[in-house]
């Protein structure tokens, strides 16, 4: 950081009050925010953060249709399940508001006003895809229609989820209204636009130019979208929902949900300062040159948060613009998207449910996988593991060991350190280099390295206490024990400090066993946190295991998701052409018994059946089903079979016919066989 500045405005992305959030949301933008906040407050630095609710745009229009519900009451549902959520995870926002609140109503409705004052809007009239038939104009992700890439029959106007692309409206095939399957039609309309064209030059020289610093993922696509060659963005649209645009002859038209969530920013601080006079103006978080802004956010908003809100904050006058956006890439789930459409996340509030009291494991797991240059997977196998070998095994493990054996040998009084030797000295410099190290990594947005610096301290903490076998040399040598429960005592010190970033609700257990009553971060390093004859409380587990059991209901969980979505998307594929009846009745398709299945050797596709099929001599056909049936499962069916088929040579075997079998919604294959018992032979028609 080349500046050094007063204090910092931290925010993080608006999530849309139509649904809960999800692990996604925690690791992309969350936990990342919530860790740097935590730690300037350490360091006592002025700092505020700042979220909320976005409650305007479609997505809540169409949850409330879905539900047969107002708008109003999804986002009031929604609003306070979020809330709650973050809360219950520790995200420690100074103010957690809502873009339907009336201070925000009126900010971002003067912030408009100002620019179409200013002259700094442009008015322009398009065609835009109109449903006649409920009297909407809709936004891209309201029109699905065929992919023009790949011919996906539903890809969105925006992307084809199938194939990747990225599109507009008018590419797609047929179009239709996503939530209807009305068809379209092309209709004018007038709007206001940022001219972001005029806004090129300076742009570039602010990004390319004078935040080389900025993560490469934000920095390339910056310059991918400055490359292309910024054009004029609508910051209006026709809807029902929303902040009406505060000028004449703009009835039924609102503030395009984009320009008024991030102005959410601003009329959130100006709740917090009016409810806390000691933070004075809300306009010093936002205009003094001497405060940092600071947008945390994922890739999806990159564009919004680094060229459009900046533009808008320029046009405007008088702001601030951001210091340094730290967007995270995509978190997906046992190697597939996180879709919050189809229910495929983990989502907060279940979690807790299911697992209850542990909002730190999920934290950890959340910042060791943080997706910070790119996407990144979360397994529940990796959150067990990690729970168990790191979180239980090593950090847990050196906190219990500590504070156990304090009370064995000194009834929870903190013991003399007496003499040093060079192994003692070694692991303590070790220690006193950790304020300098997280510093430098915490400074830097390297949440994940951080944390990995902060558990390698846990690590060197339990390394000495094993090595040192003070319940073995409490027998020979009892005044060294008490140096080495000392010591062992000041590092689990410095871990609830190091730790309270990340860790908050273990940090302030391990706090209250110590009985730690004030820290900070200048503390961290310190050897004399826990002084002598201090009497400590009788001490619990940091952290418990995650059993299999528990595990394994949440991979049910998902993969009954899965199942369930690849049933409702299941499309039958078209018939094919129509043939004559006399073509059909060429097929000679007859039921046979199967006497005996076997796998072919050197095939992982095939088994061989012998059947049955009514002539007094057995059949053998080969079929390419070997991944989905155990042969011995197939014995005794009855089966269907095409009879007339020209012999094949197989591995080495003739197969004298094809066994039939059905396509599932998921790719599996079905055998088909007969309700009630056929003879063998018997004539399907």
């Amino acid at each position: 950081m080349s500046k050094t500045f007063k204090r910092t405005t931290v925010t993080s992305a608006l999530p849309y009050a139509n649904g809960p959030v999800h692990i996604g949301h925690l690791a992309g933008v969350y936990v990342p925010a919530d860790i740097y906040v935590r730690y300037l407050r350490l360091k006592g630095r002025d700092v505020i953060f700042v979220c909320g609710s976005d409650e305007h745009g479609v997505p809540v229009t169409i949850r409330a249709r879905k539900e047969g519900i107002t708008v109003q009451e999804v986002v009031d549902r929604y609003h306070n399940l979020i809330k709650k959520s973050f809360s219950d995870f520790g995200i420690s926002f100074d103010i957690y508001s809502r873009t339907t609140s009336a201070t925000h109503h009126k900010l971002a409705s003067d912030f408009f006003r100002k620019l179409y004052d200013d002259g700094k809007l442009v008015e322009q009239v398009s065609e835009q895809f109109y449903d006649e038939q409920t009297g909407r104009f809709l936004t891209d992700r309201n029109i699905r229609g065929e992919c023009p890439r790949c011919h996906a029959p539903e890809a969105y106007g925006d992307q084809c989820e199938k194939c990747g692309a990225t599109l507009s409206p008018e590419e797609l095939i047929n179009p239709y209204n996503a939530e209807t399957g009305n068809p379209l039609v092309k209709k004018a309309t007038k709007h206001w636009y940022l001219p972001l064209d005029k806004d090129q030059e300076w742009l570039e020289k602010w990004i390319l130019q004078e935040h080389r610093e900025w993560r490469s993922n934000v920095y390339g696509q910056c310059k991918s979208w400055l490359d292309g060659g910024l054009r004029p963005r609508a910051v209006t649209r026709d809807l029902d929902w929303g902040i009406p645009v505060p000028v004449e002859g703009a009835d039924g038209k609102v503030l395009y949900v984009w320009f008024d969530a991030p102005i959410g920013y601003i009329s959130n601080t100006k709740e917090l300062c009016e409810a806390r006079p000691e933070l004075g103006s809300w306009e010093t978080w936002w205009k003094d040159p001497e405060t940092r802004l600071v947008h945390f956010i994922g890739k999806d908003n990159i564009v919004f948060h680094c060229i459009v809100f900046p533009a808008m904050l320029k046009a405007h006058g008088g702001y601030i613009l951001p210091d340094n956006v730290p967007s995270n890439e995509f978190l997906n789930l046992e190697g597939n998207k996180i879709s919050t459409s189809k229910n495929y996340a983990v989502w907060l509030n279940e979690y807790l449910e299911d697992m209850p009291g542990r909002q730190d494991e999920l934290r950890y797991v959340l910042t060791a996988n943080a997706p910070e240059t790119k996407d990144n997977d979360f397994t529940w196998a990796d959150y067990q593991a990690r729970c168990n070998n790191e979180l239980v095994a090593v950090y847990g493990n050196f906190v219990n060991r500590a504070l156990q054996l304090t009370q064995k040998y000194y009834d929870g009084k903190v013991p003399a350190c007496g003499v040093l030797n060079d192994y003692d000295r070694e692991t303590l410099d070790e220690f006193r280099d950790v304020k300098g190290k997280l510093e430098n990594l915490l400074e830097n947005f390297r949440f994940r390295d951080a944390q990995k610096e902060a558990m390698n301290l846990a690590r060197i903490g339990n390394k000495y206490i094993a090595d040192c076998e003070p319940w073995k040399v409490v027998k020979t040598d009892p005044e060294r024990v008490k140096t080495i429960i000392n010591i062992s005592l000041q590092l689990t010190a410095n871990l609830a400090i190091a730790f309270e970033p990340f860790l908050p609700f273990s940090s302030e257990r391990l706090r209250t066993m110590l009985a730690m009553d004030s820290f900070s971060w200048e503390d961290l390093g310190s050897t004399c946190l826990m002084p002598e004859g201090k009497l400590l409380p009788k001490p619990g587990l940091l952290f418990t295991k995650v059993e299999d059991e528990a595990i394994e209901a949440q991979v049910k969980k998902l993969e009954d998701t899965l199942k369930a979505n690849a049933e409702a998307e299941y499309r039958a594929e078209p018939v094919k052409p129509v043939i004559p009846f006399e073509d059909f009745e060429k097929l000679d398709i007859r039921v046979g018994l199967v006497k005996a299945c076997e796998k072919i050797k050197k095939s992982k596709k095939l088994l061989k059946f012998t059947l049955d099929d009514g002539s007094g001599k057995d059949r053998t056909i080969l079929s390419g089903i070997a991944q989905w049936y155990e042969p011995e499962r197939l014995v005794g069916k009855r089966v269907l079979f095409i009879a007339n088929l020209a012999p094949r040579q197989m591995m080495g075997e003739t197969s004298c016919g094809m066994i039939l079998s059905a396509v599932n919604y998921n790719g599996d294959l079905s055998v088909t066989t007969t309700l009630d018992d056929v003879k063998g032979g018997s004539q399907v028609g």
